[in-house]
């Protein structure tokens, strides 16, 4: 009861009423910042990575897709990729190039 009534009488004399927002206000503000240096900067990051991954992609390349496969390039198109899998020159695959999720390049040794 004495905590309303000194609640009261802090309100009461304070004309503008202010100095109860700062504080909470500036609550948010740090985990506004914090939330963005832990979650969204490195997502973006991570996004800058892969696209430029993706950007060096060539025919021949080894591939790693998501669902875990390994195979190697075949053909690029604008968001597509055919990928053959495997020793068969039959199983050739046509996926998203987001679907790729490591690239390694062969070795071009003369």
């Amino acid at each position: 009861m004495n905590n309303l009534i000194f609640l009261a009488q802090n309100a009461a004399t304070d004309p503008n009423g202010t100095g109860s927002l700062v504080l909470p206000l500036l609550w948010m503000v740090v985990l506004g910042l914090l939330m963005y240096f832990m979650l969204i900067r490195p997502q973006k990051k991570q996004q800058k990575q892969m696209q430029a991954m993706l950007s060096t992609l060539e025919k021949g390349d080894s591939v790693l897709t998501s669902s875990g496969f390994y195979g190697v390039v075949i053909d690029i198109m604008d968001e597509v990729v055919i990928v053959e899998f495997g020793n068969n020159k039959n199983c050739r695959i046509p996926m998203k190039k987001s679907a790729i999720i490591e690239l390694e390049k062969p070795n071009k040794e003369n």
